[in-house]
């Protein structure tokens, strides 16, 4: 921590911000803290990506727990999901461990993927309500059976996405459990997505620690910052619309990801 003092107020700033934001909404973790750690901070993306992905799961525990006492988790729905983004991380993890994340065309590749991860994203925020017309559409109402096997598909890609980006569980998670589980509240949605991301980003996280990716006084920073924005934001969660902040947060990951991608 002694090398970078002038910068842990601004660790901890960040931290409480995006903490706020995932608490009330479910996204925004990874889609906003790898970039800021990456642009703003110049941290590289190999280190962004592996201290983000613990940072999101001790940030997005406390959030569990505050979801959990407000009963806004469908644990069956959480269970569907990391059992394909568990193994999913895991496979990931191993394919590239045979990689040198430190290099510069890992650094290159992490930063694309990045990119266009935040761009995916941002069109799940600001088209969403088109993409679930399209998705409905198309599915209908799944059957039980249907939308228990297409959970355990989604489970696996963002298992694979968010194990190389960070970036996905949120946004994307939450787009896609809006589709196979159109009865639910929103609360219930944001709840069960924020408690998937917890054994799916601590496996990745461990994994990245494991190849040398994540700074460790850095992490700290952010957490004391994040803990209380994720408490605050996961009370508020029932009580903030979601389209306020949706369109700020779309246009914002567009503009991030095409610098990245550029």
């Amino acid at each position: 921590m002694h090398s970078l003092p002038s910068l842990q107020p601004l660790y901890i700033l960040s931290g409480f911000l995006v903490g706020l934001l995932v608490g009330q909404t479910g996204m925004g973790g990874g889609a906003l803290m790898t970039p800021i750690l990456v642009l703003l901070f110049g941290v590289h993306p190999g280190t962004a990506v592996g201290t983000d992905l613990l940072y999101a799961s001790i940030t997005k525990s406390v959030g569990t727990a505050v979801h959990g006492t407000n009963h806004t988790v469908q644990w069956p729905i959480v269970a569907r999901l990391a059992s394909g983004s568990v193994p999913a991380t895991a496979l990931t993890l191993l394919a590239i461990s045979h990689f040198d994340l430190s290099s510069r065309t890992a650094s290159h590749v992490i930063s694309v993927t990045l990119g266009a991860m935040l761009l995916l994203t941002a069109l799940a925020l600001l088209f969403r309500t088109r993409l679930l017309a399209l998705g409905a559409a198309r599915l209908g109402t799944p059957s039980p059976r249907r939308a228990a096997a297409l959970t355990v598909l989604t489970g696996v890609v963002l298992g694979v996405l968010v194990t190389i980006s960070s970036v996905g569980a949120g946004a994307i998670g939450v787009t896609v459990l809006l589709l196979l589980y159109p009865e639910l509240p929103m609360a219930r949605i944001v709840g069960s997505d924020i408690a998937h991301a917890v054994p799916l980003t601590l496996l990745a996280g461990i994994g990245h620690w494991f190849l040398g990716g994540v700074n460790l006084p850095m992490l700290g920073s952010l957490l004391f910052g994040s803990i209380p924005g994720i408490v605050l934001g996961s009370l508020f969660a029932v009580r903030v619309p979601d389209y306020v902040l949706r369109p700020i947060l779309g246009v914002t990951l567009a503009l991030v990801g095409a610098t990245l991608v550029s």
